[in-house]
Parts: structure tokens; sequence; C-alpha cells
């Protein structure tokens, strides 16, 4: 029985996980169920799973599911809360894989800290490597540890560079469905709707994400996260646009051959991958129907509509903590476009002030990456707050 650390139990990535490991219960078993604030469906996961550990956000967060647990009658694990016992969690020795699927950099440091005692790692978190991508990678070569990536691109770029050696890669490419507005005119964009950009096309998807996979941000990030995994270049890593999401990567060799990674669209598929790795186990989804009529295109990005992915590209060029202020002031950005506060083109505009007003250092340590994360957020929030007075000037001046 391999047992595993789920961090991010209750999000998409982290019930996805469950509902493999509901295919293996003889193979794989829950050591720590690691949360945020959805205590509800933490306590039905402790309920289904018996894990030994579980972890929640906050004490608040804490009192409520051990009365939630005392109410349902179930028997509590140990309980905790708060940052140290994310990391506890992480790098229990019993906990041989960790999945790690919390969103933002909150699940930086106890995937650092497992990539340290050589633990196999799914990484489904974008920002470990977005933020931390020189730390975690050293971690990881120092220790013998396993970085198995659990994002659908990368995962299938995983697959196929097992058909050949890294000195015959030419390039990878990476596949982008698009997003909602890739048909839309650019000076529309400015008028776009949280509830436009929330509708993405292809995949069921958290709300940060799917405002990302609008603004190709999703895509850049996906990037800077492949230069990392596989030891690329920004050159070496090309985005085409594929709206069909049937094809999730390509590799192209040195003799012109492509190797393409092709599946259904559900994370089950890379969720299992990185589980079972090396072996391949019998399909969690219902499998390509190859008798169906299909057509599958391809496109490049529009990079001047979707500043963001140039950005992205620009950042990893750059090195240090370019890609940790990138990946601060887009969260923020989004968020403020999610309450209103700024306009759908303003989140790229927000993303590039920052990175200009904020000096690129070279953090040692998780620490001063976390202290560069807070110090971009606030710098983000700031041109926020000034776009906003400069709107509610400016329309004082229209009507007066």
């Amino acid at each position: 029985m391999t047992n595993l650390t789920l961090l991010g139990s209750t999000g998409s990535i982290g019930t996805s996980t469950l509902d493999v490991i509901r295919r293996w219960r003889d193979r794989f078993g829950i050591f720590a169920l690691v949360a945020g604030r959805n205590v509800e469906v933490l306590a039905e996961q402790i309920a289904e799973f018996r894990p030994e550990v579980a972890v929640v956000a906050d004490e608040a967060a804490l009192d409520k599911l051990r009365k939630l647990l005392h109410k349902m009658g179930i028997r509590a694990p140990e309980l905790a809360s708060g940052r140290a016992a994310r990391v506890a969690a992480a790098v229990a020795p019993e906990a041989e894989i960790v999945m790690s699927a919390i969103v933002g950099v909150e699940g930086l440091e106890a995937t650092y800290e497992a990539a340290r005692l050589g633990k196999r790692i799914g990484l489904a978190n974008k920002e470990v490597l977005v933020a931390g991508g020189e730390l975690v990678t050293r971690a990881v070569r120092d220790s013998g540890a396993e970085l198995l990536p659990v994002d659908s691109e990368h995962n299938g770029a995983h697959q196929c560079f097992r058909a050949g050696r890294r000195d015959e890669v030419a390039k990878l490419i990476l596949t982008a469905s698009g997003g909602p507005f890739r048909e839309t005119p650019a000076h529309l964009l400015e008028k776009v709707t949280p509830e436009q950009a929330l509708h993405h096309p292809t995949w069921k998807m958290g709300q940060r994400i799917t405002i990302d996979s609008a603004t190709l941000m999703n895509k850049g990030f996906e990037v800077i996260e492949a230069c990392w995994l596989f030891g690329l270049s920004p050159k070496e890593v090309e985005v085409t646009v594929h709206p069909q999401s049937k094809v999730h990567a390509m590799v192209e060799y040195n003799d012109g051959s492509v190797i393409a990674q092709v599946c259904t669209t559900d994370m089950r598929m890379p969720i299992q991958y990185a589980l079972t790795y090396p072996e391949r186990a019998d399909a969690p989804v219902p499998r390509l129907d190859w008798k169906e009529s299909a057509r599958w295109t391809f496109e490049p990005p529009d990079y001047a509509k979707f500043p963001l992915l140039k950005l992205a590209y620009e950042a990893q060029e750059q090195g240090g903590s370019a890609t940790c202020t990138l990946n601060a002031a887009d969260e923020i950005a989004v968020q403020a476009f999610l309450k209103g506060e700024i306009g759908f083109t303003g989140i790229a505009a927000t993303v590039n002030e920052t990175l200009q007003r904020v000096a690129n250092t070279s953090p040692c340590s998780v620490e001063e990456l976390l202290e560069m994360d807070r110090r971009s957020r606030e710098v983000a929030r700031g041109i926020i707050r000034a776009a906003k007075r400069e709107t509610v000037t400016t329309g004082a001046a229209s009507s007066a």
C-alpha cells in the first residue's frame, strides 16, 4: 500500500485524485488530507478515506471541522491547521507520494520540503514552479525526488519525452484551447464581463485558472513550468492554439519527427499517470473513439491580443524573481477583475506595470520568495487603487 498526502483535497484536482484512488483501494491509501476552509467537503472525505491526519487553513476552520465531525459521528483523525501543519503533512515519513494541488503560493513551502526529502510529487500547483522553479528543481536534483507533472499539457510532454533522448529534442509544443475569446475582436475585450470570462469552452476549473485561460496567462505559466520541468529555454517552448483540446503536447525531435500525446480531456488521466508511473494502468475514463469523424485544428496565438503570454516568456528570460512577481500581480489583478474593480484588459496592464515597478532579485530561500510575492502583491494592489481613483476622477469630470 502506497500512502499519499493530498495538498488541496477539496479542490478540483484533489477530488479527481480521490476519484482515481477509489479505483485502486488495494494499492493507494490516504495518510493526510490538507484543505483550506471547505470543511463540509473535507468532513465527507475524512468519513470515506479515513486519513491519519487532516489539516485546514486556520483555527476557525479547525474548530468548525471538529464540531462537524462530532455532529456526523465520525471519529476524528489527528487535526491541525496552518502553514507548519501543511508542511508536516507533506514531509511525514508515512507519505510516500505528495499530490501538490493547493492553488497559489500557499502550496510552495510544503512542496519544496517534500522535494528536499526525495519524495515522489504529483505537481498540479503551477505556482510552485512559476514562483520557485529554481529552488524546487534544485531540491529535486539534490535529493533524487520524482517530480511528475499533473497538468494535462506537461503530463503529455512527459510522456512524449519518453520517445527519445533529451539531446535529440528540437522543441516542445504546448497546446492551448484559446479560451472563450479566441475569435473575439481585440477592441471588444475591454467590455468582457467576469461571467463571460468564466465560461471556458473545454475545461471545468476554478475561477482563477479559468480567467488565466481566457487571458492566455495560464499558457504563459505553463511555458515557465515546462522550462523548469524539462530543462528547456523559453525559445525551445512553443505554444499553438488547438481549440479541440485533444492533443495536449507535442515534442519535435531533431529529425523532424513529432511525437504527440492525445487523450480524453479528463484530469483523472494525468493524475493516474503520476501515481502509477512508469506503469500505464487501465484508463480511468472512457477512451477516445477513433471511429468518430473529427477535425483538429492548430493556429498561432495572437500575442498582441493576449499580451500576458508574451510577458510570461519575457519574465522567464529575465530569470530571478520576475516570474514570482508575474504570478503575484496576476493573482491580484484577476481578483480585482472578478470583483469588477478593473476591466478584462486591465489584468495585463496591471501585471505589466507591476513588473516594471518591482526590482528583479535572486531569492535564495522560500522565505525570500514569499517576501517577494508579498511585495509584488502590495504593488499590484496600489496600481489597481490608483486606476480606480483615476476612473472616479475622470467620471466626475465628465459629469461636470
